[in-house]
């Protein structure tokens, strides 16, 4: 037993932690938890926990069905929410085969490969995420459903201060609980649309927050809850109004120092910065489907209100879809670029393991970086574009799929197993999502045909 695992056993006892729940995901992205007691936690660390992975999306066939869940004791944290005693702590899990093997269908392993590629480079992936989403009233007979179409609980804009309104006190209780578990805060404010919010994450390494997205999705869905409203990460639920981003800063270093930097350059964007821009925007499309994996992201991505539709990038322009932040003066760690094509519903593991092999493979390859977008992409014309050699991102699910399909790059970032299963769940979701009649259909359609 190492001296984490030590450090949990005895922080479980002087804590009097009763109950402790493993978290792991599955291939899309959803949280999965078993709970077990503190007197089994020496057998976990030793050998797993068994389940049965053919149940849960993506992770296994029925004739391979017995998996292993194995806490990492780097992720322990105490769960603060309803003040519960004796209290639940939660940890993430590796996920392994029968015969000790990491399991290639674990999103958590798919982003270690990543990360180890980086590091085998010299480089260690660090980022920083912008996490928007929706506050909606529940119904009012007290139950937690939400109403259809969802009404926000304000009418705030960006940056509004609204007194004494609901949003404030959410946002101080959430950021109150991620702090209590470790997850560091940076800014919090109204955003654009009625209902919408926004909490910034303090950089981490990249495993870290992909772990850390994941536990504030659920605290955020919590703390709702004791409010008495609903949170909803859906990319776009109001139709009217932007939908939820999840713009991403990412840097390498290499040991102390960020190798994004360089000194007197365009923008102080070194070379290896530059290509790795370059790698993330030529390979774009192929990456779209996981990135922005749900039918409804694409509403997002064409619905306006700055969301990133086109392939470019940019220095103070937000309508590119990556964008290099103002350089501050001595302030040269902190250079970094802004991805802006996520959506707040993604799979993180995933999303960063694509996004830094794209700009890994920029750096390896010695891409050039295209020239930069200086005008609002979105009031340009088709013609416009072209001249310019702007390429949209796909339109749809089904697009994104196709430009996945043929990608050998995501391919062998994700694995086969994961790449095939992805492939195969998005294209079920496309087709029944296009077999649909819609309302709109039957508002615009039915009294005229």
């Amino acid at each position: 037993m190492n001296r984490q695992e030590e450090f949990v056993l005895r922080s479980i006892e002087e804590r009097d932690i009763r109950f402790v729940r493993l978290w792991f995901t599955d291939v899309l992205g959803t949280l999965k938890s078993v709970a077990i007691s503190p007197a089994e936690l020496e057998t976990a660390f030793a050998e797993g926990i068994g389940f049965d992975g053919s149940v849960i999306e993506g992770l296994a066939r029925v004739n391979e069905a017995d998996m292993l869940a194995k806490p990492d004791p780097t992720t322990f944290q105490v769960l603060p929410w309803r003040g519960e005693s004796p209290g639940t702590a939660r940890m993430f899990c590796d996920l392994h085969s029968t015969d000790g093997q990491p399991s290639l269908a674990d999103p958590r392993h798919v982003l270690h490969r990543t990360l180890t590629k980086a590091a085998d480079m010299g480089f260690t992936f660090y980022v920083h995420p912008e996490i928007e989403f929706f506050l909606f009233e529940q119904e009012g007979d007290g139950s937690r459903r939400v109403s259809n179409p969802p009404r926000p609980i304000d009418q705030g804009g960006y940056f509004d201060h609204l007194p004494q309104g609901t949003a404030h006190d959410f946002r101080r209780a959430a950021i109150t609980m991620l702090e209590s578990m470790g997850i560091s805060v940076e800014f919090s404010h109204h955003e654009g649309a009625p209902g919408q919010n926004e909490i910034d994450l303090r950089y981490a390494d990249a495993m870290s927050m992909a772990d850390n997205i994941m536990t504030f999705r659920t605290v955020i869905k919590e703390v709702a809850l004791e409010h008495g409203v609903y949170a909803s990460f859906m990319p776009k639920p109001l139709a009217d109004h932007p939908g939820s981003g999840m713009h991403t800063h990412v840097s390498l270093f290499e040991g102390d120092n960020n190798a994004f930097y360089e000194p007197g350059s365009r923008y102080q964007l070194s070379k290896a910065g530059r290509q790795f821009v370059a790698g993330m925007l030529r390979h774009a499309p192929e990456l779209t489907a996981v990135t922005n994996q749900w039918v409804n992201s694409y509403k997002r991505l064409w619905g306006g209100g700055e969301a990133p539709a086109y392939v470019c990038w940019g220095h103070a322009n937000r309508s590119a879809m990556v964008r290099i932040p103002l350089y501050k003066p001595n302030k040269g760690q902190a250079t970094r670029v802004e991805i802006r094509t996520l959506d707040t519903a993604a799979n993180p593991y995933l999303a960063y393991s694509v996004l830094l092999a794209a700009g890994l493979k920029g750096i390896e390859e010695g891409y050039e970086l295209p020239e930069e977008a200086e005008d609002d992409v979105w009031a340009l014309t088709d013609s416009e574009r072209r001249a310019l050699g702007i390429e949209a991102l796909p339109r749809s699910l089904g697009r994104a799929i196709d430009a996945m399909e043929r990608s050998d790059l995501v391919a062998e970032t994700l694995g086969e197993h994961v790449f095939e299963f992805f492939l195969r769940n998005k294209r079920q979701e496309w087709e029944e999502y296009r077999s649909q009649v819609t309302p709109f259909e039957l508002e615009r359609l039915l009294p005229r045909l």
